[in-house]
């Protein structure tokens, strides 16, 4: 089955939080598949009916009609806890309801066939991905097993792991997890063979529909050296259609006294026409728009006029917190503007003529590479990746091509005063690395020891994601700060690590492995 699996296609899929795409390396070449309905990308969106199951378009065309029973946006609750604050947020736009699951984890409530069922984010996840694998079985008239999968650079190892789950469950082998600017880097290097004879520093802008994703990278000798990474999982094109939803609601209360906030269906409509609008204002040349919804409450019609100027205003704070994890990324990559030789754009997003003129003011008036279809590119920098993966002959396009990452998150242990975060490995360091620390008891005749590990850019561990602990026993008596405690953090190049912690003075050794994009569910192996 194994060799079986390898001879078939891989596939490349961009899993957006608006919209999906799914591309492959075919005849030497990468294409962008077409769905079912022409279009090359799909709505990231499931319904549920009193007879049905709708996947995507079909799904899109019922969020009007059906708003509490059709579901979008799961890719920012995928990995995340219900209490975390940017969920409740989220919580107070969506016309479906979310409740707190088992373990804090978040469940989306429907009625499908006039029965209540919850689902969690990454099972509505997996439905989508379903149909992102049949649009490429359909296309190229074979079964798919293998895929690379694309996440924000951003994400935590919860939400890759989740990711990584719902591909196990559309019945995919995901071969790889990859960050989605990296993947829009190596189709600006597939593209313009940038890189493969002289040095060339790039930055990769990914403003998509619900994340933004900046990474600085090397490219040179067809070798792509991830820099550094920064970005917001929670920062998209959906954010500035809630601005614009809210000030129309407003509008409306004023002008009619009547106020819409608690109608789901009045809400979305408002919504679809507010997403169009903002596509208009920011993809054409118009500079005003009139947003016309008739009987959209009470038999009132609605009727505002927008304008260019006022859309930015709304989202201002917005745009300018679009341009902090690029000053974050030249930080930490000790690079000045000068340094960069491109800016490339990724993501629908991108094509905001606000965000990309506060682009061009860091850069100094720099013209912004748009060579590449920004919805397009991360889903072909996937199948490249998957191509190479699984062994395609890449000869003449992809010749040696080496891709070195980074992490993404500090690494390090919890140390009992405050709880703090002693960071081991930092942020933005290459993979694969090794790095050791000494930590000491706190009380004397200390019997056990705890090495809780956690990832994240916080001094305290509660702001921060645990990843799992252990512990050493048995240590003999001794005053505190005495016995000693070698810990070692190891990464290799798969995103695989390792944390052992040994007694310096017995020579007692355990530890904990996590596969940080192919970890099985339960997660922890603990050395002997």
């Amino acid at each position: 089955m194994e060799g079986e699996d390898k001879a078939g296609h891989a596939i490349g899929i961009d899993l957006g939080t608006t919209y999906s795409c799914v591309a492959v390396w075919q005849h030497d070449n990468i294409e962008v598949i077409v769905n079912d309905q022409g279009n090359r990308t799909t709505p990231s969106y499931v319904a549920f009916t009193n007879t049905e199951r709708l996947i995507v378009d079909a799904a899109y065309n019922l969020v009007i009609r059906n708003p509490t029973n059709t579901i979008f946006d799961a890719k920012r609750l995928i990995g995340r806890r219900f209490s975390d604050e940017c969920v409740q947020n989220d919580m107070k736009h969506w016309p479906f309801k979310v409740i707190q699951g088992p373990d804090d984890k978040p469940k989306i409530v429907v009625t499908h066939m006039g029965v209540e069922k919850q689902f969690s984010a990454e099972e509505i996840s997996s439905l989508v991905l379903v149909k992102m694998r049949e649009i490429a079985e359909a296309y190229l008239g074979s079964t798919v097993k293998n895929a690379v999968i694309t996440v924000p650079a951003y994400f935590n190892d919860s939400q890759r792991q989740a990711t990584k789950n719902a591909g196990a469950s559309a019945g995919l082998n995901v071969m790889r997890i990859i960050n989605e600017p990296t993947a829009a880097a190596i189709a600006y290097g597939l593209d313009r063979k940038s890189g493969w004879y002289s040095k060339r520093n790039v930055m990769i802008f990914d403003f998509g529909g619900g994340t933004l994703d900046v990474s600085l990278l090397t490219i040179a000798d067809s070798v792509f050296e991830v820099r550094a990474t920064s970005g917001d999982t929670h920062l998209g094109g959906g954010d500035l259609d809630n601005r614009m939803v809210n000030y129309c609601v407003k509008q409306f209360n004023r002008k009619h006294k009547v106020d819409i906030s608690g109608n789901s269906k009045a809400l979305m409509r408002l919504r679809n026409a507010c997403e169009k609008a903002k596509r208009r204002l920011s993809f054409m040349s118009e500079t005003d728009i009139d947003i016309d919804i008739d009987c959209l409450d009470r038999g009132v019609d609605f009727c505002l006029n927008i304008t260019r100027a006022k859309f930015e205003q709304l989202n201002m704070d917005f745009f300018e917190k679009c341009m902090e994890p690029v000053e974050k990324c030249l930080k930490d990559a000790t690079m000045d503007v000068s340094s960069i030789h491109d800016v490339v754009l990724a993501g629908g997003s991108s094509r905001i003529p606000k965000v990309q003129q506060l682009l061009q003011d860091v850069f100094k008036g720099k013209e912004l590479c748009k060579g590449i279809n920004p919805d397009e590119a991360v889903a072909y920098g996937a199948a490249v990746q998957a191509s190479v993966l699984s062994g395609g002959n890449l000869t003449g396009k992809l010749q040696d091509f080496t891709l070195l990452d980074v992490t993404l998150l500090s690494l390090g242990v919890e140390t009992t005063v405050g709880p703090h975060m002693s960071v081991v490995i930092p942020r933005n360091t290459r993979i694969p690395v090794k790095k050791k620390n000494v930590f000491y008891t706190i009380y004397d005749n200390q019997k056990t020891v705890s090495f809780p590990i956690f990832e994240g850019e916080s001094k305290t561990t509660t702001e921060n994601n645990f990843l799992g602990s252990f512990c050493l026993k048995d240590i003999p008596p001794a005053p505190a700060g005495v016995p000693g405690f070698k810990v070692c953090f190891e990464i290799d190049a798969n995103g695989i690590l390792s944390v052992s912690a040994e007694d310096k003075s017995t020579g007692q050794k355990k530890g904990i492995t996590f596969n940080r994009d192919r970890r099985t569910s339960e997660g922890i192996e603990t050395l002997p």
